[in-house]
């Protein structure tokens, strides 16, 4: 299988010095996603946004690893000039794990979502990685089977993903029996209850609390000595000086969600279009809560790395 032939992988990578000389010496490496460059947020936000995580990482004291694809190439960590031309370019494709093969063959720039990174950083030993919020199952799923593949990738590829729980325009009952039915741990950290991206709690429980970094790179380590393929979820509440209204976001979110579906607006450019919508709605106060939940995500992920490593010196 192409996940498990490193040589045939490695034709396609490029990997940034900093990234390779982290993975050599067993230092602490945490992915970030390129779609919320790309497609979560609006320039020069997201430039912004996207070297504020790569510093976060940093200043945690891990190195960050911010994967897409320039040219063809799977870029596993980006330059500087990378990263501004994921945020300024018109049209980057976005990539999940179905579009990989295709994007690379035809040489063409992509933005890999959660699926298409887990996938990518699993492929170089890359254990951690920070997002927003996974995707998940979307509300009126008995008619549309809109079903994200981040929760497929969940269940086979082993990366642990760091995120404030699912998007809160999902529909979060029906996306953790999903995760549960692919033998997804979610951890929630210091919580009981699954986060909902803008807010602090879905008011559904988390299969498992953890309270330190340190408890979880243990069970991601017990994990793979039980040789349990797939990923780990650890939901972290956005700050709380941050989190939003339910009722409001409800209420914004089934405006965006009847324009939508008027739109005919379907299948990967759903979750941008509403993320965007709901923005326009918010005042902007999404996408602030967007920022804060994001760079809370990338420290924890790095805590979580450092201590990883730790455990398995």
């Amino acid at each position: 299988m192409l996940a498990h032939d490193t040589d045939r992988i490695d034709s396609h990578l490029d990997i940034h010095p900093d990234v390779q000389e982290a993975l050599a010496n067993r230092q602490p490496v945490v992915a970030l996603e390129t779609t919320i460059i790309t497609h979560g947020l609006p320039w020069p936000v997201n430039l912004e946004c996207a070297r504020a995580l790569e510093e976060t990482v940093r200043r945690v004291g891990a190195v960050p690893a911010t994967i897409g694809i320039c040219g063809g190439r799977v870029k596993i960590g980006l330059t500087a000039s990378e990263l501004q031309r994921f945020a300024t370019a018109k049209a980057i494709a976005k990539v999940s794990r179905r579009d990989l093969a295709a994007v690379i063959a035809q040489g063409h720039d992509g933005a890999t979502t959660v699926a298409a990174t887990m996938f990518c950083a699993a492929s170089v030993g890359i254990q951690l990685f920070a997002t927003g919020g996974i995707g998940g199952v979307h509300r009126g799923v008995a008619t549309t089977m809109d079903i994200s593949a981040d929760l497929v990738e969940l269940g086979r590829t082993p990366v642990a993903v760091v995120c404030a729980g699912a998007k809160s325009v999902l529909d979060i009952p029906k996306t953790l029996e999903v995760l549960e039915t692919w033998g997804v741990p979610v951890l929630g950290f210091g919580t009981n209850q699954f986060p909902a991206f803008y807010l602090r709690s879905s008011g559904l429980p988390v299969a498992s609390r953890v309270d330190s970094a340190a408890a979880v790179a243990h069970i991601i380590r017990v994990q793979r000595q039980l040789n349990l393929s797939g990923g780990i979820v650890i939901a972290v509440p956005i700050p709380e000086t941050h989190a939003l209204d339910p009722t409001e976001v409800e209420n914004w979110t089934a405006m965006a969600l009847s324009e939508a579906k008027a739109a005919g607006i379907i299948g990967k450019a759903l979750t941008p279009f509403l993320l965007a919508r709901i923005a326009d709605l918010s005042q902007g106060r999404t996408l602030q809560a967007n920022l804060a939940l994001a760079n809370n995500t990338a420290a924890i992920a790095a805590d979580i790395a450092k201590a990883l490593i730790e455990l398995e010196k």
